[in-house]
């Protein structure tokens, strides 16, 4: 089963209609499961207000989200060990632990960079 962890930068692109934006979008539609931090809805709208984009309110009906019963601090430790991230960035990586024992079975999809490349290093799919 092909699964994907979604940061909230793909669905900013998309929303935004951002260059590349219709490839991201080909690119969800591959997973047969899409997760998500429930930070992502708050990234979402807040920088949709700003923006003054209306967000179709059954936008985020299709992911699963990913809401941990108990702190990530191990998480936070292995995803900062792997390289510096910002704070929301490290914890969408961390819910990514979180959802998966085996990180190479997940695809974790961002268009930041350097939270690409931590993911990758942890041994996800990007």
């Amino acid at each position: 089963m092909a699964r994907a962890f979604v940061d909230t930068s793909c669905l900013v692109a998309i929303a935004l209609g951002e260059r590349g934006a219709p490839a991201v979008a080909a690119r969800l539609k591959r997973f047969e499961e899409l997760f998500a931090s429930n930070l992502l809805e708050a990234e979402l709208r807040a920088t949709l207000t700003r923006e003054r984009v209306a967000l179709d309110p059954d936008v985020l009906t299709w992911l699963d989200w990913i809401f941990p019963d108990r702190p990530l601090t191990q998480e936070i430790y292995r995803v900062l060990a792997a390289g510096y991230l910002r704070g929301a960035d490290a914890w969408h990586v961390a819910c990514a632990l979180h959802m998966s024992e085996e990180p190479k079975a997940v695809t974790f999809l961002s268009l930041d960079g350097p939270q690409r490349a931590v993911a990758r290093r942890l041994g996800f799919r990007t």
